[in-house]
């Protein structure tokens, strides 16, 4: 059964579910690759910064599941509002977190010229 809305109606054009399905499989992938990087790259590295980034891409891999979870009628829309729009915070939370844990040890005013 594909996505259908709780009063009935489907959400998907049934002519554009196999271009849908095709994306959201190729992200699941895509973003399953990048978090097996990533438990690599932290694993050798054992920092903070590494922990933090392999956490946003397992939180991509988890939206992209949800997505697909969606397209296929087995989560609903309510439960994929949820969670892809929680995700889309923490992701954003964690990477800015992540950029100012980050920053320049430099004082900018030293860098000035004269």
């Amino acid at each position: 059964m594909l996505a259908s809305s709780s009063i009935g109606r489907t959400w998907l054009d049934p002519q554009l579910a196999p271009v849908l399905i095709v994306i959201i499989v190729l992200a699941v992938i895509g973003t399953i690759l990048l978090f097996g990087v990533s438990l690599i790259a932290y694993s050798r590295r054992r920092t903070t910064r590494y922990l933090l980034i392999t956490a946003v891409l397992g939180m991509l891999v988890a939206r992209s599941v949800v997505g697909l979870g969606t397209v296929f009628g087995l989560v609903p829309m309510t439960v994929h509002h949820l969670v892809e729009h929680s995700f889309d915070f923490l992701i954003a939370v964690v990477v800015l977190y992540t950029v100012y844990r980050s920053g320049p040890t430099t004082d900018l005013h030293s860098l000035r010229t004269e």
